[in-house]
């Protein structure tokens, strides 16, 4: 660790630590990042031009009122161009793994900053890049995902250097919870927005309120306690005493590949991470279903109720598992198991149900908000697991996994595009169905038999190493010298 600087007291007082300031920009920060990426999503329906390409608005608008349809863009995207704008974001998340190392060398604080302003610069930008050409756009969503996709290295080291262990459950819940109320209110207000003053204003009203963010951000926030001078100095031993960091000293450890991939604990978290997030697109393929087999529409107020009950759950839950970890009531492992289990066994027991009452719209649509809902368990399970193992290189593990999970985002839409190629058959749905539920049984399995909260060996792996190199240098030196 560095030299400490001179402790002030909390910003707000003795009454806010200053480690839930920490915590509390953190969550708006994944909220601004999570939001600018889903308003294109939002704005795209008013942005292209249906008539102009199918002489009738879109077959997903065909279903529902002529009220709900959405007006004419000026662009004339047809459908793949629509799917690269979305996808190619995905492919700045390729570029985590050197951006983790960046935050665990040197600046997690500074990392999480520029993840956020990739993300608004590019938004503001969004109108303009638009009309001039469609391929601005194209980089301009990949630069936004290279910023999406720093953003849970640097907040994953940021928790592993500011949060002591019994309260890493909490505070992940807390700052990861901005993902999803990011994405809530990017639903809401882009649809208000364009509705009311065109699909530009969802670019530029969204946009320009982040920056306020960015100045807290770089006022209030530190990389750790030791740099951070709007803390208690009571906070400051407090944090430091948990996570053994008293000693001012700092190092660059080179990361133990070897030894990460061949730990068990590190491949439970990957797999479960994989396997919830083909679940996770699959089940927001479930409207394609309900058009296509059940013929009938799907309303946007359905997304904005998965997530609104998706965030209540999931701070529930975290706060549960909070207060039973904390009072000596479960371990940090079966807080992670427990977590986890929910986010594999209940969607994929709706998808079970789902099976044998297809034909109901209003029991399917039930049964995709309790697996989305449900899915939510990951961010106190799996998600959280990186930094138990190894709060060193958190960031770096987070990176793979997360990396390695981006790849069901680009698969999924494709596995079940060819499966379900003619989309009323409902044994091609079936299939989709049953793949799911085999890989959610996967991740139950292979986390509850190899997870584990229990910091690894290899987590240390340089002290340990200096430490055994001093007594070789003393015991070979007199042999040469005889």
């Amino acid at each position: 660790m560095p030299a400490e600087v001179f402790a002030r007291g909390s910003i707000l007082g003795k009454y806010v630590p200053a480690r839930c300031v920490m915590a509390v920009l953190g969550s708006i920060g994944m909220a601004i990042i999570s939001g600018l990426n889903v308003n294109l999503n939002v704005a795209m329906r008013y942005m292209v031009n249906y008539t102009a390409m199918y002489g009738a608005p879109d077959a997903a608008y065909a279903t529902n009122s002529t009220s709900n349809r959405p007006k004419d863009g000026p662009f004339n995207w047809h459908s793949m161009m629509q799917a690269n704008l979305l996808t190619c974001y995905f492919l700045g998340y390729l570029v985590q793994i050197p951006l983790a190392r960046i935050a665990e060398k040197f600046s997690a604080k500074w990392l999480m900053f520029f993840s956020v302003a990739f993300n608004v610069v590019p938004c503001l930008l969004t109108p303009v890049l638009a009309k001039l050409h469609y391929g601005c756009l194209i980089l301009m969503r990949v630069l936004q995902g290279i910023g999406g996709g720093a953003s849970f290295p640097a907040m994953h080291v940021m928790i592993a250097s500011w949060t002591p262990p019994t309260e890493r459950t909490a505070m992940s819940t807390i700052i990861y919870v901005g993902t999803y109320v990011g994405s809530a209110l990017s639903i809401i207000m882009g649809t208000f927005l364009a509705e009311q003053w065109g699909w530009e204003s969802v670019f530029y009203v969204m946009g320009t309120p982040s920056y306020i963010w960015m100045g807290f951000w770089l006022i209030l926030i530190q990389d750790n306690p030791n740099k951070q001078r709007f803390i208690s100095p009571e906070e400051r031993q407090m944090i430091n005493r948990s996570l053994g960091t008293e000693v001012n000293e700092e190092h660059n450890r080179a990361v133990p590949w070897k030894k990460i991939f061949k730990s068990s604990p590190f491949w439970a978290i990957l797999i479960a991470h994989t396997c919830t997030n083909f679940g996770w697109t699959m089940f927001f393929d479930i409207p394609w279903f309900i058009r296509s087999v059940l013929d009938r529409g799907f309303e946007e107020n359905n997304y904005k109720m998965c997530y609104l009950n998706l965030i209540i759950f999931m701070v529930f839950l975290g706060m549960l598992l909070h207060y039973l970890q904390t009072n000596g009531k479960i371990s940090a492992t079966c807080a992670r198991k427990i977590a986890t289990s929910i986010c594999a066994l209940i969607p994929g027991a709706c998808l079970i149900i789902l099976c044998f009452v297809k034909s109901n719209q209003n029991v399917v649509v039930a049964l995709m908000t309790v697996g989305i809902v449900a899915m939510g368990a990951k961010i106190p399970g799996f998600m959280s697991n990186h930094i138990d193992i190894a709060p060193n290189f958190a960031g770096t593990l987070v990176a793979l996994t997360n990396t390695v999970a981006t790849l069901p985002g680009i698969v999924v839409p494709i596995f079940v595009g060819v499966i379900t190629s003619d989309s009323t058959n409902i044994g091609s749905w079936l299939i989709v169905f049953g793949v799911t539920i085999v890989l959610f049984a996967i991740e139950f399995l292979v986390f509850i038999i190899f997870g584990s909260a229990r910091e690894q060996s290899w987590n240390k792996i340089t002290e340990e190493n200096e430490v055994e190199q001093i007594p070789l240098k003393e015991t070979t030196k007199p042999k040469c010298e005889a």
